[in-house]
């Protein structure tokens, strides 16, 4: 038998609860607009939601307005160009991890590092942080696809493993373990405008989640449920622009 390298989370305190919850509330949101009645341009505007908020995250100051105008600074453009690729890797996440990380961070890198730098990781002990994540998305796991996608983005962000924009890739890929994984197939959330909307928070947990042991993952892994619940208020099926 293989064992489930996640089972120790879905023991932790607090975390089945946190996690039912924010699926829960997810369902809500998706269900309560009926998801027959979505239009890809509503996946369009929580794509460009998300990319901006990453992007912000990442440093970019500029406005939701002016991303939409394409009038964004360099993070911006380059968090948009991830968003317009991102759930075409989908299927590819599933089956080629570490493809579909290295193709994510190519479409984030573009123009920012050298062509043979695309999708390669620092050094050769980042090349093995990234076959440990990808072996977590290959797992035979039991855990809530929510606690599979928070886990990954914190791993991503925190052992930066490419020799640039680790966080908007880490914030992409986590968006797409939601779709890959079915919880939100249309991609409608907006999980990167939720950690913003927790920014201190977010900052906090992650600098605990690679300094504080097995405390710091506790801490994270019920932080993410929280932000994911922030993600489905986001949703454009739940309110318009700013």
């Amino acid at each position: 038998m293989t064992t489930d390298p996640l089972a120790w989370l879905v023991t932790l305190e607090g975390v089945p609860s946190a996690y039912a919850a924010a699926r829960d509330g997810i369902d809500v949101v998706l269900r309560d607009r009926g998801l027959r009645r979505t239009s890809p341009e509503t996946t369009a505007e929580s794509l460009l939601r998300g990319a901006h908020a990453s992007a912000v995250l990442e440093g970019s100051t500029s406005t939701l307005a002016q991303v939409r105008r394409g009038e964004g600074d360099e993070i911006a453009v380059d968090s948009v160009r991830v968003s317009t690729e991102l759930l075409l890797l989908a299927p590819t996440l599933g089956r080629s991890p570490l493809q579909a990380l290295a193709r994510v961070h190519a479409l984030a890198a573009t123009g920012s590092v050298a062509d043979d730098r695309l999708g390669r990781p620092r050094d050769a002990e980042s090349a093995a942080r990234l076959r440990d994540i990808a072996s977590v998305l290959t797992s035979n796991t039991d855990a809530p696809a929510l606690l599979v996608a928070g886990l990954v983005h914190a791993e991503l962000v925190t052992a930066a493993p490419f020799p640039s924009h680790n966080g908007i890739v880490a914030r992409a890929v986590e968006r797409l373990v939601l779709v890959a994984r079915g919880v939100d197939e249309k991609s409608l959330i907006v999980p990167e405008a939720g950690h913003l909307a927790l920014r201190e928070a977010y900052e906090s947990n992650l600098r605990g989640y690679a300094e504080g042991g097995a405390a710091g993952v506790h801490a994270w892994t019920l932080y993410a449920a929280e932000a994911y619940a922030a993600a489905a208020e986001a949703s454009p099926l739940r309110r318009a622009a700013d």
